[in-house]
């Protein structure tokens, strides 16, 4: 994969993003006619000063900061811009590849660091689970009703013959080696690291 470099003059911003990995093959970026379709329809546009098609004028105006710039981080990856680009563009996806960059460049470690509970989580668990840290805040949002389902939720599945949500402690075991063999527990514990550095701030 490209590291994009800032003020390196050989960069073309949007053919850099057709060539990612992450990009569609039929990917519209250079088509973009800038009707705004994307961000009539965009929630993050509506509630945020996120703006899909001024990122993707960026990108085609060859704007290297662009991946500097915290206004990457509203985009809330609906796709309901993709849906609706007559051309097939996707900022989505344009979005996510520029916060790649960042974090290949270490800007956009400190927003992607808080999230690095899931992946610990994902580690002793073997599965996606809610890490402890966000509880204070779900608790606020759902009512305390929330945390006591959380609490007996197992008993409940018991009730329901719905059997264990966890996974067997072999089965942990042997997601948790191909997590590491997969490179996921060395970048998790880079992020940790960065979500421990902003902590002592």
């Amino acid at each position: 994969m490209n590291t994009l470099k800032i003020g390196e003059n050989s960069f073309e911003l949007a053919e850099d993003i057709i060539k990612d990995l992450k990009a569609s093959k039929d990917l519209g970026i250079l088509k973009c006619i800038q009707c705004g379709m994307c961000t009539s329809v965009c929630p993050a546009a509506r509630h945020t000063d996120y703006d899909p098609r001024e990122i993707v004028k960026r990108v085609l105006d060859k704007d290297e900061t662009l991946i500097l710039d915290d206004i990457l981080w509203n985009c809330f990856y609906c796709y309901t811009c993709h849906s609706v680009c007559p051309v097939n563009n996707s900022v989505c996806e344009i979005t996510q590849i520029l916060r790649q960059r960042a974090i290949d460049n270490g800007k956009g470690k400190p927003k992607v660091a808080p999230f690095s509970a899931y992946g610990e989580s994902f580690l002793e668990f073997g599965l996606g689970s809610i890490p402890s840290n966000f509880f204070d805040d779900l608790i606020k949002d759902f009512g305390k009703e929330w945390l006591e389902l959380k609490i007996n939720l197992e008993d409940i599945r018991e009730d329901l013959n719905l059997g264990s949500m966890f996974l067997p402690e072999k089965d942990v075991e042997d997601i948790n080696k191909i997590l590491e063999k997969t490179g996921f527990k060395n970048r998790l514990n880079k992020l940790g690291r960065c979500r421990d550095e902003k902590n002592t701030r």
